[in-house]
């Protein structure tokens, strides 16, 4: 009967380390952090996509190549775009179908502008060669061939994709948080007014 008290009393005891080792081994286990940021204003976002034009003919990939990185709300996204990828986190993807009017804009009549034959040169004489003129103030335009006439030539300087809707998979693979703002350097401490200097004991009167 004693041995078998010896027995129950030293499995409790058993029990009981192996409940403080494992305690010990909960304590000591990794945490995960979770990881809450999310595409805002300010915060620099890299991600990996795939466009396609309306007919699911792809248009262009980051595959094989750096994500895209950009700074979100600044507007050097198309708007489209920049509002779909607002509010994901890393690791998410989405499938984002673009309007014109939230891409590059509908085609613009106005940017269709005929020139002389002549001031083309001989290799840019094709349709879809694309060249480049200067503004008044320096600035490089691109401009795509659209017809050739017999004297003429039709410009179009329209961007590109203009009047397409685009379709995008796209997913996060980094955020980086707006920097805080820099604090303001204290303002250096007033010294003290110098104390007034005492005045002279007077005499004793006699």
């Amino acid at each position: 009967m004693r041995q078998k008290l010896f027995s129950f009393s030293t499995l409790a005891v058993v029990l009981t380390l192996c409940s403080l080792q494992f305690g010990v081994a909960a304590e000591n286990a990794p945490t995960k952090t979770k990881d809450d940021r999310v595409v805002k204003d300010g915060a620099t976002v890299s991600f990996d996509y795939t466009l396609k034009d309306a007919d699911g003919k792809l248009i262009e990939s980051s595959k094989g190549k750096q994500p895209l990185k950009y700074v979100h709300g600044q507007r050097r996204m198309i708007p489209g775009l920049e509002k779909a990828l607002t509010g994901m986190k890393v690791g998410d993807q989405k499938n984002v179908t673009v309007k014109p009017e939230e891409a590059y804009g509908p085609v613009n009549n106005a940017a269709f502008q005929e020139v002389p034959k002549e001031k083309i040169p001989a290799n840019g004489l094709k349709v879809g060669a694309v060249l480049v003129a200067k503004s008044p103030e320096g600035q490089a335009i691109p401009m795509r061939v659209y017809e050739i006439k017999e004297k003429t030539v039709v410009m179009d300087m329209n961007h590109p994709m203009a009047g397409k809707t685009l379709v995008f998979d796209v997913k996060v693979v980094d955020i980086q948080s707006p920097a805080a703002p820099e604090a303001a350097p204290a303002k250096p401490a007033v010294p003290a007014a110098p104390a007034a200097p005492a005045k002279p004991a007077e005499p004793a009167k006699k």
